[in-house]
């Protein structure tokens, strides 16, 4: 069987093709998710570098559905696609962990041992003494790498498991103390 022969059966319709389409919305979706990260974080040169691929792969796809648009199997193929590559681009962008947070704990329980912990393992931290809704409070904030979170969490619930925290992305910082070795 030659190629043009192989791209006209229906082997190649039914299922090559829309496992290609499937295959091409997951990666053109992934790298979407990833240059919304970027651009959000103002890394404008990967984000521009990641777009160009991620419309590239997305041209071909839909190419390939306007030349079959009598196949309901490319549709689906599509859709599963889009909704698979949002939830692979998620799942990629959990991993890379790119990019800095800050952390703010709100306790009322006696802070110093979680302070101090954080201050040992290296972290820069600020704290300060406030009024709640329900009387004084400590309120300590730190800004780590987005990797560190999960043992960050880990801390304050070790230390004070009834602390009130909240967790914000930053685009960016400036100086600042990171530590070097993580006790993990």
């Amino acid at each position: 069987m030659d190629a043009a022969t192989f791209f006209h059966s229906e082997i190649f319709k039914l299922i090559i093709l829309p496992i290609a389409i499937f295959t091409a919305r997951i990666c053109d979706v992934s790298l979407d998710t990833l240059r919304i990260i970027y651009v959000s974080r103002g890394l404008k040169l990967l984000a521009a570098s990641i777009g160009f691929f991620e419309v590239l792969i997305w041209l071909i796809a839909m190419s390939q559905i306007i030349r079959n648009l009598t196949n309901p199997f490319l549709y689906v193929a599509y859709a599963g696609g889009f909704a698979m590559g949002n939830y692979i681009g998620i799942l990629i962008e959990e991993k890379m962990a790119i990019g800095t947070v800050v952390i703010r704990v709100i306790t009322q329980k006696d802070a110093t041992e979680l302070i101090e912990f954080l201050k040992n393992d290296g972290y820069g931290i600020t704290h300060a003494d406030a009024q709640g809704a329900f009387g004084p409070v400590k309120i300590i904030f730190t800004i780590v790498k987005r990797k560190d979170i999960t043992f960050i969490l880990k801390m304050i619930h070790k230390f004070n498991p009834l602390a009130f925290y909240t967790i914000e992305d930053i685009r960016s910082v400036r100086q600042g103390i990171f530590p070097i070795v993580k006790t993990k």
